[in-house]
């Protein structure tokens, strides 16, 4: 979807293919027709964006086989859709019963990890429409925190600085421009926009044209972090917002009133990470899951609770929960309701409706294609109240 920005520029809205598990480019062509064109349909639209995500199996295919990446084009042609952001964060492995940990390997320390950025950017660069020149791929904030020395921070930023390079030279050959936006994760290196700003104005920084900023407003919830205050600091700095993906956090006001940690334990799952965090006095609390925060004592019962758990933005869990949907609203507001737009790529990006609650799970392909036309829904009606114009 296309919007129109006050300053005549265009804004791009996506929804984020990482929530459908695929591992070959025979899934991921399966998933544009049974859910991505009947997204489209659903929301009346001629034209789509999709957040493609591609794991290295599918990816290995595209880059041998020059006319593997044509079909795909023209299978999302075909199906009124369209690609100018892809999510280059999950390496593989993100549909398996239990991901936890291992969505942050390879990270950049390792030489898998370049690689793979690099195919999707030049992957990118032939999926992009006709009339769009620029793209950008959202990526790890360089690794999981544990047993991350100086020594493998300085092997993760020059492996970015030779992707810098590698797109330069890409967009000399194409005439396109690829950035990369390390997506802010709690728990990991770089888990705040505070730490981003310190990896990327440091005096070992990769170039800034080429390597920014993805503000996850779930993320961005979780850490408490304000919106104004957290973009504001990132443009300030001129630090690019590459994207941004628009997600709602788990907001638990009172966890010390009745019944409010058994309703909280039911998003306690196995399959993905839900670091959850507690604001209190001496600062922001932290646990690397729910379950461990469910553990008595660990947490402040008397201060809010957020934890890192998607959720779908039209459909905030029942009392005593809620979602952080102010946050990303206020965010939203800022990146894009100045002005001019500080990023043109967003991409709503819940990727856990088979991990929510049994009762709250869609149960056929055209309950989850119900609830992501849903979401776009909300995410539309937000950029348009800040005076944005829907293109058809």
């Amino acid at each position: 979807m296309r919007f129109r920005h006050p300053d005549g520029s265009t804004v791009h809205l996506a929804y984020c293919t990482n929530v459908h598990a695929a591992e070959d480019l025979d899934g991921v062509t399966d998933q544009l027709r049974e859910y991505a064109e009947p997204v489209r349909r659903r929301l009346h639209r001629d034209r789509l964006g999709i957040g493609l995500w591609l794991a290295r199996g599918a990816v290995r295919t595209l880059t041998a086989d020059p006319a593997a990446v044509r079909a795909l084009r023209g299978e999302l042609d075909r199906r009124g859709l369209e690609v100018v952001t892809l999510n280059g964060f999950p390496y593989q492995g993100f549909g398996d019963e239990q991901v936890k940990y291992r969505v942050y390997s390879p990270d950049w320390t390792e030489p898998e990890r370049l690689e793979h950025t690099t195919d999707l950017a030049r992957l990118l660069t032939s999926l992009l429409p006709d009339d769009v020149t620029e793209g950008s791929v959202s990526t790890l904030p360089l690794a999981w925190r544990t047993g991350f020395t100086p020594q493998r921070r300085r092997t993760a930023l020059a492996a970015l600085g030779t992707l810098a390079g590698r797109l330069d030279a890409l967009e000399e050959m194409t005439g396109r421009s690829i950035r990369i936006g390390l997506e802010p994760e709690p728990g990991c290196t770089v888990e705040t926009t505070a730490d981003a700003l310190e990896v990327l104005t440091g005096a070992d920084a990769p170039p800034a044209h080429r390597i920014g900023v993805c503000v996850d407003t779930c993320h961005l919830a979780a850490q408490f972090e304000e919106p104004e205050a957290a973009v504001g600091a990132l443009e300030a700095a001129g630090i690019s917002v590459v994207k941004s993906q628009l997600s709602a956090a788990l907001h638990l006001e009172h966890p010390g009133a009745d019944g409010a940690l058994s309703a909280l334990a039911e998003f306690d799952e196995p399959r993905f990470l839900h670091q959850t965090r507690a604001v209190a006095a001496q600062g922001v609390l932290s646990t690397d899951d729910l379950g461990e925060a469910l553990e008595a004592g660990v947490l402040p019962a008397a201060a809010p609770w957020r934890a890192h758990f998607h959720v779908p933005l039209h459909a905030p869990p029942a009392p005593p929960l809620t979602s952080t949907l102010g946050v990303l609203r206020a965010a939203l507001t800022r990146l894009v309701g100045g002005p001019s737009p500080l990023t043109r790529h967003l991409e709503v990006e819940t990727y856990t409706w088979q991990a929510l609650p049994h009762a709250l799970r869609p149960r056929t392909r055209s309950q989850l294609a119900d609830g992501i036309a849903a979401e776009l829904d909300v995410a539309r009606e937000m950029l348009t109240d800040l005076g944005l114009k829907e293109l058809p």
